[in-house]
Order: C-alpha cells, then structure tokens, then sequence
C-alpha cells in the first residue's frame, strides 16, 4: 500500500488519540478508587457484624441491670413495709419474725447492689464498646462516601473527555484516505497502529530492528506503507528515524 509521508503522520495523531480515548474508557469504567471501595464496603459489613454483636451485649447488659433495679426496688418495698408492721407490732413472736425477715431482707438487698454495681460496670463497658466500634464504622463510611464522589466526578470527567477526544478523532481521520485508516484500523487491533521510527528503534514496541530490516525499509519508496516487523504497525519515517 501506498499513501502520501503526510497522511502516514496523520496516523500518529490518530494512534495518539486512540491511545488517550482508551486510558478515558479505562478512567471511565475502572476508576482508581474502586478496589479501595471494594475494601471499604467488605471492610463495613465486618465492622457492621462487630458493630450488631456488640450491640446485642449491651443491650443483654443493660436488661440484666433492669432486672436487677426492679429486684432491688421490691426488696425496698418490703422493707420499709416490714419497718411498718414491726413499728405497730404486739405480738413478740410476730416481731421477732418481723426482725429476722427485714434482716433477710438487708442481706438479699445488699447482694442486689452489688451485683446492680458489678452490672453497671458491664454496662459502661458494653457501652464504650459499642461507641468505638460505631467510631470505626462512620470513619469507614466517611472515607467510602468520599471517594464515592470523587470516583463519580473522574468518571463523568472521563466521560466527557472520552467524548471531546472521540470527536476530534473523528475529525483528524477524515483528512486521511479510507484505504489507509482501514489499514491502520486492521493493525490497531493488535499493535500500536502506526508508530514513529525513532533512530532505527519502532516507538510502538520499543524494538530496534536490525540492519536487515532497516535496509529494506530504507529501500522503500517514500510513499511507501512499511511495517514494524516486530509489532506490525505501520512505521511513520521522519528525518530521525535514522535511515
């Protein structure tokens, strides 16, 4: 194939092009901070598991210590209800038994605090539990609700400049003759498409060719369509291309 030195640079552009359309698809589709995302949300469910055990403990606790105040408060009661009828008492047998229960009653009401103190104490743990791991759970999603947005914004970002670069590509292959954008299309499936030949080296595989493929591609006319015998792209000569 032939086509003018002109249109074969024009390639370069397009390969350009289609070298910044790809990395806008790439930011497009897989922007970077979406495997740290991915890590958040796993990273969330855990700290949400931890976060719901937690709270289920405290909540045990704090049932416990309800029982316990109510148990408390009733042994009150009978006291002071005791304290009563031993105060109008007549009888010694009765009083006598009056006296024995509110001793009865001392003793169960002392066993209830502490174990109302020792419940406390489990609840103010449970509690400063629950509020650090709730501490971790909002950092999490603070920084996942971050990067959300900024992963949102390179994405329309990309999107945009996808398009732009989709259009100027549009533009800069209707200067070149069909023929030759199908040859260059053809070899962009599995190359570079059209590359410089840079000092004897093909800047689209970064290969120097040796001198019999130099020789050859220095016999080729000018107009002439050469290849990278490496990669297959089209080789675009220039004054540095070392011939």
């Amino acid at each position: 194939m032939n086509a003018s030195p002109e249109h074969q640079r024009i390639l370069l552009d397009i390969a350009d092009l289609d070298r910044r359309i790809a990395q806008a698809e790439r930011a497009r589709t897989k922007p970077t901070q979406a495997s740290r995302i991915s890590e958040l949300v796993a990273i969330r469910q855990e700290q949400l598991r931890e976060l719901t055990a937690l709270t289920g403990t405290r909540d045990d606790v704090r049932t416990e210590l309800t029982r316990i105040e109510s148990d408390v408060a009733l042994v009150e009661q009978r006291r002071a209800r005791d304290a009563q009828r031993l105060a109008a008492a007549v009888n010694p047998k009765e009083a006598q038994a009056l006296e024995h229960e509110i001793a009865s009653l001392a003793r169960r009401q002392s066993d209830l605090e502490d174990a109302q103190l020792d419940v406390m104490g489990r609840v103010e743990d449970a509690d400063a539990a629950v509020a650090a791991q709730q501490a971790l759970l909002d950092t999490t999603t603070a920084e996942g609700t971050a990067l959300t947005a900024q992963a949102k914004a390179d994405v329309a970002a990309a999107t945009d400049l996808g398009a732009q670069l989709a259009r100027d590509r549009e533009a800069v292959a209707a200067t070149v003759p069909e023929p030759l954008l199908a040859e260059y299309t053809r070899r962009a499936s599995n190359s570079a498409g059209a590359a410089l030949l840079t000092r004897g080296t093909c800047e689209g595989c970064r290969i120097v060719l040796p001198g019999t493929d130099l020789n050859e591609i220095r016999r080729a006319a000018e107009d002439a369509v050469v290849s990278c015998p490496e990669c297959g792209c089209i080789l675009v000569r220039t004054e540095e291309s070392g011939l």
